[in-house]
């Protein structure tokens, strides 16, 4: 429950004084129903149906101002009171309905924006350790839960609000029936509570089962290529439509508990009216004017008591998703490397690095609970405007050390200087001068243009065709049917391997970086392209750091340095020519590999 509670905290910040107006409103909106109610007993007097009505102090009381008028006026005068009093209670509901709604859209949007900057916020590690569908399931799934309990939490306190002012009426009307009435109300929710902490049970399992359906269906059709080719869509569709009747007996399993505990409630409510009415005639002796208003208080707030019961329970569905939700943001801020409101006006734009980075004796591992390392006592110098490539055989350490040089992630001994300068003080700046372009590029599923431009929002269409011919695209591009304007699919589906290199090239270019990486980014090309970008680098040479890993060692036979890298360490340092001559070395053994693979091809 604390963690509901986190959250309606927040509500009240955000809120402030609208979120009390509003309950004002509501608790208006009760007493008006109660008084409403206490004006059927001088109606019911006019009409002649209470019989004994002098006898009662309370009625009496109440329909006193009535004597004053003239007995022509009389139930005009209650009828036209009892219509005015309907139209304001309910042209008051339709106001705070209309409020609580923006006001509800309006927090819903906020915790949304909330999470999401926490996430943007959060540093490459806390990635590492999540699942994407799970991060996508919380904001799809588990948030609206969370802002639906939020609102049943508050709908809950007005229910009472509202069934304490009708208590107080029936209280003041005959005390001993109303205790009698809500002796039965506590004996029925002592009995119901168990559906209360069967609807938690069943929150917890739906949180796993949407976690699980959100994940699946993210790794299948991210896997959609492989799926189809090796002929495996059985079993994914077996997987499916198991998961699918373990969500459906979830639901039908809870909406069987919230029945069955309203079959009690409306069972219970016939039970005790009976037994309400026997005693009180039989026992009480109540008048049958003072009866009747009492049974119509109790049976419109008897269904009070059964949406009490079934709030109950839906908050008691969606606390695991409470759970989940504050869990992810504290650990988003937990794990935060920068702040992204002050971001903005921290950043030089025109910031560039002047002379270099330097790596002093770092160490990095992925788990620290094991000896593995990852990367170990690393000392390296890259100095500015220079292109330098790693190289090394797969699981070497190269991306991990490129992971290092951005400033993703931090080594856990040693540090990294930018012109002299520890990383964790200017990672933000820094990181906004790198243009990084992986191995698998990634693009969205919008148009050339838009996906150029998340780069550089700014850029003119001649820099975009600038930055393509840099990229050798620009041909291909030419011949779109839409040319820039092409939408080119999940994930630049609509384009082959190669293509996409180029574009995520041509937008890593258009941002003027003041250090470019090559995460193998030219592995997809065929030679007559990698010999256009290899051209292209050429011609920026010395206006920018370029860092390359490298796969093909023939593409970095310019490099000013090659670092080669063998289980987390470096093994040689120097530039191509050297390396190549010392026979004995790693990068010589790479090298006569790769060319013994083309004369066999």
């Amino acid at each position: 429950m604390r963690h509901l509670l986190v959250y309606i905290q927040k509500l009240h910040r955000f809120a402030g004084i609208q979120l009390y107006l509003n309950m004002c409103g509501m608790m208006l909106n009760s007493v008006l129903a109660g008084i409403s109610v206490v004006l059927l007993i001088p109606l019911l007097n006019l009409l002649n149906l209470t019989g004994t009505l002098s006898n009662s102090s309370v009625i009496s009381s109440i329909a006193k101002p009535l004597q004053q008028l003239p007995s022509s006026a009389q139930l005009p005068a209650v009828l036209a009171l009892y219509v005015v009093l309907l139209i304001t209670q309910a042209t008051l509901e339709r106001f705070i309905s209309q409020r609580n709604i923006q006001m509800e859209q309006r927090f819903i949007r906020h915790i949304r924006t909330d999470m999401y900057e926490a996430m943007l916020e959060a540093n490459w590690p806390f990635f590492l350790r999540k699942r994407k569908s799970d991060l996508t399931n919380i904001m799809t799934t588990e948030l609206p839960r969370v802002s639906y309990g939020i609102f049943t939490s508050l709908q809950l306190v007005m229910n009472l609000v509202y069934t304490v002012v009708q208590i107080g009426l029936a209280i003041w009307l005959s005390y001993q029936l109303t205790a009698l009435v809500l002796i039965c109300g506590l004996l029925l929710v002592f009995v119901t509570r168990k559906f209360v902490f069967a609807s938690r049970s069943l929150g917890d399992e739906m949180t796993s089962l949407m976690q699980t359906y959100m994940a699946g269906m993210t790794e299948h059709f991210n896997g959609i290529k492989d799926i189809k080719s090796n002929r495996t869509e059985q079993q994914h569709a077996l997987w499916f439509r198991n998961l699918t009747k373990q969500m459906e007996r979830n639901v039908v399993h809870f909406s069987r508990v919230q029945s069955i505990s309203q079959y009690y409630y409306k069972v219970a409510a016939g039970v005790f009216i009976v037994l309400f009415v026997y005693i009180a005639t039989a026992f009480v002796h109540v008048q049958p004017s003072m009866l009747l208003l009492i049974v119509v208080i109790f049976s419109r707030l008897w269904p009070k008591f059964a949406s009490l019961q079934a709030g109950w329970e839906n908050i008691a569905q969606i606390l695991p998703a409470c759970k989940a939700l504050l869990d992810l943001h504290t650990e988003s801020e937990q794990a935060r490397e920068f702040n992204l409101k002050q971001l903005s006006v921290d950043i030089d734009s025109k910031w560039r690095m002047w002379h270099g980075i330097e790596c002093r004796d770092i160490s990095y591992q992925y788990d620290t609970r094991f000896a593995t390392y990852a990367l170990r006592h690393i000392h390296l110098h890259i100095q500015a405007n220079s292109m330098v490539a790693i190289v090394g055989k797969s699981g070497a350490g190269k991306s991990t050390l490129i992971d290092l040089l951005i400033g993703l992630i931090e080594p856990q001994q040693g540090e990294i200087l930018i012109d002299g300068v520890p990383i964790q003080h200017c990672a933000a700046q820094f990181r906004r001068m790198v243009s990084y372009v992986s191995q698998d590029p990634f693009l969205f599923h919008l148009t050339l243009r838009e996906n150029l431009r998340m780069g550089a929002p700014d850029a003119s269409e001649e820099k975009l065709w600038e930055a393509l011919r840099f990229s050798a695209a620009h041909e291909f591009v030419k011949k779109l049917p839409q040319g820039l304007d092409t939408v080119i699919g999940d994930r630049g589906v609509r384009l082959s391997g190669g293509e996409r290199q180029r574009i995520v090239l041509a937008r890593a270019i258009l941002r003027n970086p003041s250090v470019l990486i090559l995460d193998e980014a030219t592995s997809a090309l065929d030679s007559e392209n990698e010999v256009h970008i290899q051209q292209a680098l050429e011609r920026i040479r010395g206006t920018m750091t370029i860092i390359v890993i490298a796969h093909r060692l023939s593409t970095i036979r310019n490099a000013d340095q090659v670092i080669v890298l063998d289980q987390g360490t470096i093994v040689q340092q120097g530039s191509y020519q050297q390396l190549a001559q010392a026979s004995d070395g790693l990068f010589s053994h790479l090298l006569k590999h790769q060319e013994l693979e083309v004369v066999h091809h």
